[in-house]
């Protein structure tokens, strides 16, 4: 399969060769929902393996370099677990284990990773129920402490009030990071629940009780309240760091920080929706600040031009406000193909608002609801991303700060005959179990006489975490020059790699 994708990628390299390229790093993810897929709970494992590995293949010829899966809905599990039952979006049944000892985390993550895609576990850290209408496996924690959840609508909540409770979603992040091979934990943007009018949560009790003990007692209980998911975010991020360093951490939040009229300095966004701050409790410019989460992936699924929350005011307000934290935007790709253009009624908002978030520093990427969507290519979306906007491959940006240094270069790189064509090969340098040596590679090849340029993603012609390439007759004769880099898993690549020319003779 791998020569395959290489030869593809050789005959993309050559009729795009002389292509204008865009940034080499770009983060390009795709958010994967199982909540409202009833598809899962009708297939076996075995065709759920199939189903799996057809979409991510789908994805990779998009470029999609991060998969960000939801692996805890509703406080259950897409993988085994001593503290979470089984998903009901798994199987159909709360509890009830998949057949043959299938383990959809552990797939999804060795699958993504072969194609060189980051695995995400996307949790939903407070939610217990999604409706009235579901029922909880008799083992739930639910009916061991009931007192440690919230009715508030037609849904249950943990109580982000409590300690236990905390402690109890660091248990289930420890658990996912110690036992797989996930390249970050990812929240999404349901923290206190979104307010229901009429209808007031229920934590004045917890409110009571620990607001003294944290020094809130005079404060109003939206400030306890914030503090409760500061705590909750600092905590995660400090358990992932005791765990497994390398992995990091992002939240992806409803796209309103604040509006302008609810601050005193005017520093929120010139909008008039929802807020995060106000009404989630959910500070995210506090975490950014602090280091505490690595990442931001701010909803923007608005048009341009929305009367109270405009894509555009949006995207420059959260570039002016990153805090050095990566930030990327979430877009909404059936709103982007299916709105029209405010400037061109034959076209659709994706090349404007493509346009605005690459121009927009210090933006780094963008992050696709949902990858149904590019799946099934609503609008042309996922051929706009193969042919124009990804058309070709990309480094996620490096996390210097975690980490800020170049990995080795690759050792003995050589080149020999192989089946019709050539087979490029090196040694890896360094321990692959130690997130500071080389995880994966890029091979960039170019003309002869043509300048050495490591930024020009036009020039990549795979990234693979193979220690071989195959080189296709079909990049025709002629003498050329590859360059093999190494990257390490913060993204760091090596600086000058090493070359190899070659004159073909097929």
């Amino acid at each position: 399969m791998k020569r395959f994708i290489f030869s593809i990628a050789f005959l993309f390299f050559s009729v795009a060769f002389f292509a204008l390229p865009p940034s080499k790093r770009e983060f390009r993810g795709a958010w994967v929902q199982v909540i409202g897929q009833n598809q899962y709970a009708g297939m076996t494992p075995q065709q759920m393996r199939r189903y799996f590995a057809t979409m991510l293949d789908s994805l990779e010829t998009l470029n999609i370099n991060a998969l960000i899966f939801q692996v805890r809905p509703s406080a259950d599990a897409f993988y085994p677990s001593q503290l979470e039952p089984w998903s009901r979006y798994l199987t159909g049944v709360q509890g009830k284990a998949p057949d043959d000892g299938f383990d959809p985390l552990a797939f999804l993550v060795a699958e993504a990773h072969k194609r060189n895609m980051e695995f995400h576990a996307w949790l939903n850290p407070y939610r217990v129920t999604a409706s009235e209408s579901e029922t909880l496996t008799k083992t739930h924690i639910y009916y061991r402490y009931p007192e440690r959840f919230v009715k508030y609508g037609k849904q249950i909540f943990f109580n982000p009030g409590l300690p236990e409770n905390r402690q109890f979603i660091c248990d289930v992040v420890r658990d996912i990071v110690s036992r797989y091979d996930i390249d970050a934990i990812h929240l999404d943007d349901y923290f206190y629940p979104y307010p229901i009018a009429g209808e007031k949560f229920d934590d004045a009790a917890s409110f009571r009780k620990y607001a003294p003990i944290q020094g809130f007692e005079k404060s109003p209980i939206e400030f306890w309240r914030r503090n409760n998911v500061n705590l909750l975010i600092e905590q995660i991020k400090n358990t992932i760091i005791l765990t497994k360093p390398w992995v990091r951490f992002g939240v992806s939040p409803f796209g309103i920080y604040r509006n302008k009229t609810s601050t005193v300095d005017g520093s929120g966004s010139n909008t008039g929706g929802l807020q995060n701050y106000d009404d989630l409790y959910a500070d995210i410019l506090l975490w950014m600040q602090k280091g505490w989460i690595d990442y931001c992936v701010p909803q923007l699924y608005w048009q341009i031009g929305h009367p109270k929350a405009d894509y555009e005011t949006l995207v420059r307000w959260w570039g002016q406000n990153t805090y050095g934290c990566h930030t990327y935007i979430g877009q909404d790709a059936a709103n982007a193909v299916q709105t029209q253009d405010l400037q061109n009624s034959c076209a659709n908002q994706l090349p404007a608002k493509m346009q605005l978030e690459r121009e927009t520093q210090p933006l780094e990427g963008n992050c696709w609801w949902s990858a149904y969507t590019l799946l099934n290519n609503t609008g042309g979306i996922a051929d706009s991303l193969r042919n124009n906007y990804q058309r070709y491959q990309a480094l996620i940006p490096a996390f210097t700060n975690l980490h800020n240094k170049r990995p080795k270069d690759v050792k003995s790189l050589k080149v020999g005959p192989f089946e019709s064509g050539y087979l490029l090969y090196w040694k890896r340098n360094g321990d692959p179990a130690n997130p500071e040596k080389a995880q994966y590679y890029v091979i960039y090849c170019f003309r002869e006489n043509e300048k050495t340029n490591l930024d020009n993603p036009a020039r990549i012609v795979a990234i693979t975490r193979n220690t071989t390439f195959y080189i296709h007759p079909v990049l025709g004769p002629g003498k050329y020059k590859f360059v093999v880099t190494s990257v390490d898993r913060f993204h760091n690549e090596s600086k000058k790699g090493k070359t190899k020319k070659i004159k073909m003779n097929f």
